[in-house]
């Protein structure tokens, strides 16, 4: 048993080292391995959302020039761009390991992808490790997902990983919220007000596209609410919105037969070709060009 789990290791770990090599969408360790791919130990650049369950022993390693320990039952997050390497780790030690770019999902998250983003942000350096209480939820998600990338022709499959993938940043969302308000970090109102902001554009952009609706429900001026939201993640109200309409579109536009016109009547744009003008200038390309790429 023992010598079939350590070959099972080498396998996964020999597929992760290589998705993590070609930064693959998703990198993942399909169950849990008994170490890390040689490029963890090495330096990594993490170029998506990362995380590393801890399940037995416990391992050193460096975080943007900063020492860190994860014990058992712990759970490391690795925010996009940070620099990671394995120090060393413990003769017994078992994880498992993820690291998934958001873009593939992005249509279907929405506007949330900001959250997640956001919080991974703000948690980075002082709370890159702990004990969320649901490492057995994270590693379950971390083996359904698996090691290999299924077949571009096997849609079902295709759909259910990005399905999978979607629920677990959602599951991330919600660790990171009770983290992140249970810190008392500083700014801790702004940031409760931009997620309310992101839930009410989640909940409204199909109809509401203007900046004073959503001041408005937040008891605040137009001005101040575009500002703190430019501040808080680089866009504006207005832009969060129009990204949010346009991730729609596209998904509409790929995963259904509804004609430009239907899409145009669906976003109350007055006609088809006002619809064309607005998805151009966000795509740099025409609804039916989208549509026909492939």
């Amino acid at each position: 048993m023992e010598e079939l789990f350590d070959c099972k290791t080498d396998e996964r770990l020999a597929v992760l080292q290589d998705n993590l090599s070609r930064m693959a969408e998703v990198c993942s360790s399909g169950g849990i391995v008994a170490g890390f791919p040689a490029c963890m130990s090495e330096g990594f650049v993490n170029f998506g959302i990362g995380l590393i369950v801890c399940h037995i022993g416990k391992f050193d390693f460096t975080l943007s020039g900063r020492n860190y320990t994860a014990n058992e039952g712990q759970t490391v997050f690795i925010p996009d761009g940070a620099n990671f390497s394995v120090v060393r780790q413990s003769p017994d030690l078992s994880v498992s390991i993820l690291v998934y770019k958001t873009d593939p999902i992005r249509y279907v998250l929405g506007t949330m992808v900001q959250s997640v983003r956001l919080y991974s942000l703000m948690l980075s350096e002082e709370h890159c490790v702990w004990a969320t209480g649901d490492e057995e939820g994270l590693a379950q998600y971390i083996s359904l997902i698996g090691e290999k990338q299924p077949q571009e022709d096997d849609f079902f499959a295709v759909n259910e990983r990005k399905l999978l993938l979607l629920s677990l940043t959602y599951r991330l969302c919600t660790l990171f919220s009770k983290r992140f308000f249970e810190s008392g970090s500083h700014d801790t109102r702004r940031t409760e007000t931009f997620l309310k902001l992101i839930k009410l554009i989640d909940r409204h952009y199909m109809t509401e596209r203007g900046v004073a609706f959503y001041a408005d429900k937040l008891f605040l001026s137009p001005k101040y609410l575009s500002e703190l939201s430019k501040s808080v993640c680089g866009y504006t109200v207005q832009e969060l919105v129009f990204k949010a309409i346009t991730r729609r579109a596209m998904s509409l536009l790929d995963s259904t037969n509804k004609t430009v016109a239907e899409i145009s009547d669906e976003f109350n744009f007055p006609n088809p070709s006002s619809f064309g003008t607005f998805f151009k200038k966000q795509t740099g390309t025409t609804p039916q060009k989208y549509r026909d790429r492939v």
